[in-house]
């Protein structure tokens, strides 16, 4: 919209924007790393709490701090990964970091682990300087994409983004596509986690970050077994529910499939008598694939 590019339409006679990154990285395994069989892979922005909720109590205390040390001579009004703002625009031009070839923020110090916040305000405060990009030659983000969803550095099509489908599309997702989600069930971070600039990052100190209980490389018969409502009480307050049960089980039945684990088609098979198709549909291909991958094998 309009507004993403004319600040001054979100707050009159906006001047300035102030950007936040707050780090979320834990010292916990990367999904690139071996795995067990039978573990699927949440995003590590996910493990802890929702983002939205901690980031914005943090920046609404900053915001009353501005207007307080400006005597309220200046409006300001904040967003979280919310609103009509680019967050990501503004945190490049800001010198928070630069624009990786994946489309990540990437600082020196913290690498792309970073949640992004802005303040707008008609305050005319002086700029910073853009950070310049030490990306270089590297292509480890481009080549590592298992669905090549990074059309050409900087450039990302969500259509083919692993991220996209199993957090944003809430219908069927394209069946050529699901064998290279491989055990992914809730976001992806296949291109950060190989970035060299992420192999040193900083470690976040905010505990609401930390990882719950069967957030790191949760086992997929224990996911299979979920009902509604032991999927609302363990993602409570998590950015997981975002899928809702629905979009959180046909992930977790294409990561199911991609296994080839013959020991989960007991708990795969009540699913295709869900009314839901979507669910059914998903519960019969994953059945399928794993009869397939079986027979490979032998």
């Amino acid at each position: 919209s309009e507004k993403k590019c004319k600040p001054s339409l979100i707050i009159e006679n906006a001047k300035s924007i102030i950007v936040c990154g707050q780090n979320y990285n834990t010292a916990y395994p990367l999904s690139t790393d071996p795995a067990e069989p039978g573990q699927a892979w949440i995003s590590r922005y996910a493990w802890g709490d929702d983002y939205h909720d901690i980031l914005k109590k943090k920046i609404t205390e900053l915001n009353d701090f501005w207007l307080q040390l400006c005597e309220k001579k200046y409006a300001g009004r904040y967003y979280v990964d919310t609103g009509p703002v680019l967050e990501r625009a503004w945190a490049e031009k800001a010198g928070v970091g630069w624009r990786g070839k994946n489309t990540c923020i990437i600082n020196r110090a913290q690498g792309s682990w970073l949640f992004l916040a802005v303040i707008l305000t008609d305050a005319e405060l002086p700029a910073n300087q853009m950070s310049k990009d030490y990306c270089g030659s590297c292509t480890a983000c481009i080549d590592a994409c298992p669905t090549d969803a990074i059309l050409k550095p900087y450039l990302l099509d969500s259509n083919h983004c692993i991220s996209y489908h199993t957090i944003e599309n809430k219908n069927l997702i394209p069946e050529d596509l699901q064998p290279q989600f491989g055990r992914q069930i809730f976001g992806c971070d296949i291109c950060q986690d190989v970035c060299p600039w992420n192999r040193k990052a900083a470690v976040s100190d905010e505990q609401a970050f930390q990882p719950r209980p069967n957030s790191v490389n949760p086992k997929l018969n224990y996911l299979l077994q979920l009902d509604e409502n032991e999927f609302r009480t363990l993602f409570r307050k998590s950015p997981v529910k975002r899928t809702k049960y629905r979009g959180f089980i046909r992930n977790v039945l294409i990561a199911a499939g991609n296994s080839g684990d013959k020991t989960l088609l007991s708990l795969i098979k009540p699913y295709t008598l869900y009314e839901d198709e979507i669910i059914a549909n998903q519960a019969r291909k994953a059945i399928q694939n794993i009869l397939n991958l079986s027979a490979i094998e032998e």
